[in-house]
């Protein structure tokens, strides 16, 4: 059988092969009904563009580079698979770099600026990172997804973290839960510092203030944070309820109070967030913040893919709502509109 051309495509859907072009680009001005009639001929056929060819005539590579951290975080993994989704239906390809040190985002940065890629997306901006500042001077097609820089002139797409936080504040007090402490994280990571800004906000607008000591910070991984829980709860004034900024923390800080053989929900309550799958298996079963990963995704690529068209369109930063997902961690105790 032949392969297919754009030119077969065009003759399929009785449309020209310009309109092809721009269905195959995810441009804006084409029809739906026409956009749909090329999607149809483009699966009747499994045509396959030639993206090299394309990239030499459109000046572009063709590639979306991601740069996230530790991937021992199951959060990643599955906020990488949502944006590789995203990276395929427009008719782009992913390279990701994956590590912790500064140095993975210069090499990323140094591909955009070699043109090796059109633009990239970092799921784990911190405002330490000399290369993001750099990218962000030069102007470069940065998208920031999950963390943000507060006043940083580049795209940004998070959840509300503020506000993720106030709900697991609002739902222990509606519930009686007011000594309280939260767990995980460092303040130059915006996730964490907005979480631990919403939940200890609203608790001292009741007029409770969370000491110092119930606020205690650590690495985001299971070890660390179960060693801050069995200090935070083996001490003798141990809290009533337990927030952690993200699922991995929430987890460890579950296995220490089994480890000290404290109960749970019976004794103790624990809340985690990103609702990472693991979070509802029935042995683990924690109450955690959904954060909305698929329209994360969707709106930081094509937020991008605008950027990589239009480098002088103004900057965004759009925050969505998360959901309380309550568990057994919390005794299945209803959460209040």
């Amino acid at each position: 059988m032949d392969v297919a051309t754009s030119k077969d495509i065009a003759r399929i859907a009785g449309v020209s092969q310009a309109t092809v072009s721009r269905v195959l680009q995810n441009m804006d001005n084409v029809d739906e009904s026409t956009r749909q009639r090329v999607l149809d001929a483009l699966r009747e056929t499994g045509y396959v563009p030639n993206l090299q060819a394309r990239a030499m005539r459109m000046r572009r590579s063709g590639l979306i580079g991601v740069v996230t951290g530790r991937l021992t975080n199951p959060f990643y993994p599955e906020l990488l698979d949502a944006l590789a989704e995203e990276i395929t239906s427009a008719g782009l390809r992913m390279a990701l770099w994956t590590t912790d040190e500064p140095a993975s985002s210069t090499v990323a940065v140094q591909a955009i600026q070699g043109s090796a890629i059109d633009g990239l997306i970092f799921t784990t901006a911190t405002s330490k990172d000399p290369a993001l500042r750099q990218a962000v001077a030069q102007q470069l097609p940065i998208v920031l997804v999950n963390r943000s820089i507060a006043r940083l002139q580049c795209d940004q797409v998070t959840s509300d973290n503020v506000a993720g936080g106030r709900l697991v504040a609002e739902y222990f007090l509606a519930h009686g839960r007011t000594s309280v402490a939260v767990v995980g994280g460092d303040d130059i990571i915006s996730t964490s510092r907005e979480r631990r800004r919403g939940f200890t906000k609203a608790f001292a607008q009741q007029g409770i203030e969370i000491p110092a000591h119930r606020q205690r910070k650590c690495d985001f991984t299971h070890d660390a944070a179960r060693k801050v829980g069995l200090e935070l709860l083996g001490s003798d004034d141990r809290p009533a309820a337990v927030f952690c900024v993200n699922d991995l923390v929430a987890f460890g800080v579950q296995d220490a109070a089994h480890q000290l053989g404290i109960a749970v929900p019976d004794t103790l309550w624990i809340a985690g967030y990103d609702d990472i799958p693991m979070a509802a298996w029935d042995r683990i079963d924690m109450t955690s913040v959904r954060q909305p990963i698929d329209e994360l995704a969707k709106l930081a690529v094509d937020t991008l893919v605008r950027r990589i068209k239009k480098h002088d369109m103004p900057f965004s930063h759009r925050r969505f709502s998360a959901e309380l997902m309550v568990r057994g961690s919390t005794g299945w105790a209803p959460a209040h509109d």
